[in-house]
């Protein structure tokens, strides 16, 4: 990750990092012996006294307390126990609709109002845009079509013998891996094991199916118990091992669950008329292709896993306004988009999601305004995980839709002029409040 010349220069004058400052520079960097603060006080205990003691430590305003320690958040405070440690309060986000969002899938079906928590001004309206142009031509087909959640621990050996002779072994051992995974959890169920060499080193990845949780806690605790029942069978004793290799794609962008499935991969598309893309998105078909063609080529010469528009910006507010885990949203915003002209001169727009990691019970989805969220779409609690899917890939296309035609008709930046700068400046006309 080389820096130019140039950009080092610039920096180090536009901060005042010059040779004369090199001394001060290094004594800022050199570590500092005195006692580090106090710790945070009380661990994960949430009580009333505990509370107190970390908000003298902060030296904190009543106000500032107040803002974070509400009323209402510390009456509740106990309904967070499983859910962080040191608590001090709540975060409070806007949360907006976007709607209806009408999905014709095999496990979601329906008009949906989408609960989006999010501090960017234009998004909801975007997405909702999006939603209501996807409902008035009959909404979007959607299907869940594989899932899975992995882990992949890592096994070190003396040599490559000795690791083709664990893998020989640990072949003949599944349905042992599957017994004493399965003892840890209700729910989940090993489906699949892979198995990698790398010179001296073994990885095996364990693919689980997690039910309505979004499992990362789970198959964690269900391949412990594989590599201890591996520690303690194995004929060929490893010089060390790793609960996780970084083999697994766990909350990044990877090429190989790019490829297959991790979490629940879903596809949804839709066609619209031009009439449609005319009157809701200000755009033509033949436009929004061109742009996603050009778009398609830009993602590849820059290096993107997958071709999108932003994913991420959708997934992120749903994410948060329903109690997921928000930091898999590096993973489950990568996917493929893509836009064709129909025979009719109509506009053909699907995307592929394969990573998406979401639940319906488990993590913060028990979290009283996350459930409400949740329960707002009719998904809350078990057998609804299949179905909450579906909806992230329909308000994924959503976003699709209205982004690309913001961009292929010269709307996007003064939608986000108005929305996030000008939003207490009138629009001309009621026109031109309808495209923002």
């Amino acid at each position: 990750m080389p820096t130019t010349a140039n950009k080092t220069s610039a920096f180090l004058e536009r901060h005042q990092l010059g040779v004369t400052n090199m001394e001060a520079l290094s004594q800022r960097l050199r570590p500092d012996p005195s006692p580090p603060a106090s710790r945070v006080p009380g661990g994960a205990r949430l009580s009333p006294e505990a509370l107190d003691k970390r908000w003298a430590l902060l030296k904190a305003s009543a106000e500032q307390r107040a803002a974070v320690a509400d009323p209402q958040t510390v009456a509740q405070m106990e309904l967070f126990q499983s859910n962080v440690e040191n608590f001090i309060g709540t975060v409070k986000l806007p949360v907006g609709l976007a709607g209806p969002l009408r999905v014709n899938g095999l496990f979601a079906k329906g008009d949906f109002y989408v609960p989006l928590a999010t501090t960017e001004a234009a998004l909801i309206a975007s997405y909702s845009r999006g939603a209501v142009t996807i409902s008035q031509a009959g909404g979007c087909s959607a299907m869940m079509v594989s899932e899975g959640v992995s882990r992949a621990p890592g096994f070190a050996f003396r040599s490559l013998e000795e690791a083709g002779r664990f893998v020989v072994w640990a072949l003949g051992e599944q349905d042992a891996f599957k017994r004493v995974a399965e003892a840890t959890t209700r729910h989940g169920r090993l489906t699949d094991v892979r198995f990698a060499i790398e010179g001296n080193h073994v990885y095996l990845t364990f693919e689980f199916f997690t039910g309505d949780a979004a499992g990362q806690n789970m198959v964690t605790i269900a391949t412990q118990a594989i590599c201890n029942h591996i520690s303690e069978h194995t004929p060929v004793q490893p010089q060390y091992s790793f609960l996780e290799a970084n083999f697994s794609g766990d909350k990044k962008a990877c090429v190989l669950s790019f490829q297959g499935v991790r979490g629940k991969k879903v596809a949804a598309e839709v066609t619209l008329s031009p009439e449609l893309v005319k009157r809701s998105l200000h755009s033509t078909p033949e436009m929004m292709v061109k742009y996603w063609r050009m778009s398609a080529i830009g993602g590849v010469m820059s290096g993107t896993i997958g071709v999108q528009g932003h994913y991420a910006n959708g997934l992120a507010a749903l994410f948060i306004a329903c109690g997921q885990d928000a930091a898999c949203v590096a993973e489950s915003s990568v996917g493929i988009t893509r836009f064709e002209l129909t025979e009719s001169g109509g506009l053909y727009a699907c995307v592929t999601l394969p990573n998406l990691i979401v639940g319906t019970v488990g993590g913060g989805t028990n979290l009283p305004s996350q459930r409400v969220c949740l329960e707002i779409l009719g998904l809350g609690g078990a057998d609804h995980a299949p179905a909450f899917a579906e909806v992230c890939a329909a308000l994924a296309l959503a976003g699709e839709l209205s982004i690309i035609a913001a961009l292929s008709c010269d709307e996007f930046t003064r939608a986000h002029s108005r929305r996030a700068r000008g939003r207490h400046t009138k629009p001309e006309t009621p026109e031109a409040e309808k495209q923002l």
